[in-house]
């Protein structure tokens, strides 16, 4: 009775130290408790794969009994038209045996197949848990911590009656000198960046044209046009003096 005593006041104090341990920082518990849960799920599946190997190579074994069987059956049938009774019973015993192989593999296949899809199902239930459990995690670290800071601002605005209108509004004020200085900069490079744009444009118009061009003459070589019908490409139409010059430079 006495030792009964001395044990439970024991395992009390043990239980309250690991309660302070426990709630000095749960969210470092519930992340440990995620941490071997998810090694626990790492090593599920490297046993989940292991039993996947054994179930191809039962099912590789009843490929190739089928294949057997199959063989055995058409020779049994070969030996039978040509009236070689003998050898087709041999044959016919054989065949028996393999069908007997096959029927026994086959169903090992099918418990093996089974036991895989229920064990496959539990450790993809597993994972989503874990993800849950990964985004409830960061949910309460976040909340825990906007919660700390909000407390020690309630503490800091009871202690101190700060005017914090000057030194935001000065600070303000320099952030938004620095953005519209960026602003500035991108806005100059946009506009640099458009220089030669018109060029390159009226190239792109011009080559285009003379394009169409090749093609109408093409189409009056085979006869698909007639000179007479083909209006006269106004190449050098809307696609500004430096192209106007390319396109005579081109026809010439």
């Amino acid at each position: 009775m006495i030792f009964h005593k001395f044990w439970s006041a024991f395992m009390a104090q043990l239980n309250k130290v690991a309660n302070l341990f426990w709630e000095a920082d749960p969210i470092a518990q519930m992340k440990y408790e995620y941490d071997r849960s998810v090694a626990e799920l790492k090593e599920g599946r490297g046993g989940l794969e292991q039993y996947r190997g054994l179930v191809e190579r039962v099912s590789r074994q009843v490929a190739a009994n089928k294949s057997h069987a199959q063989k055995l059956e058409a020779e049994t049938k070969a030996y039978l038209k040509a009236g070689d009774r003998t050898t087709a019973a041999k044959f016919a015993l054989e065949l028996q045996k393999a069908k007997e192989e096959l029927a026994a593999n086959d169903q090992q296949l099918q418990l093996h197949e089974t036991a895989y899809g229920n064990s496959l199902k539990k450790i993809q239930h597993a994972n989503e848990k874990l993800i849950e459990l990964r985004d409830k995690i960061q949910k309460y670290d976040a909340e825990l911590k906007m919660s700390a800071a909000e407390a020690e601002i309630a503490k800091l605005s009871e202690t101190f009656n700060v005017n914090l209108t000057t030194d935001f509004g000065e600070i303000e004020s320099i952030i938004q000198q620095k953005i519209d200085q960026n602003r500035g900069r991108v806005r100059v490079a946009a506009d640099l960046s458009r220089q030669g744009i018109a060029d390159i444009e009226a190239e792109d118009r011009m080559r285009a044209q003379l394009a169409e061009d090749a093609l109408t003459n093409f189409e009056v070589e085979l006869g698909l046009k007639s000179p007479e019908t083909t209006p006269v490409a106004q190449t050098t139409k809307d696609l500004g003096p430096a192209t106007e010059k390319a396109v005579e430079k081109q026809t010439s």
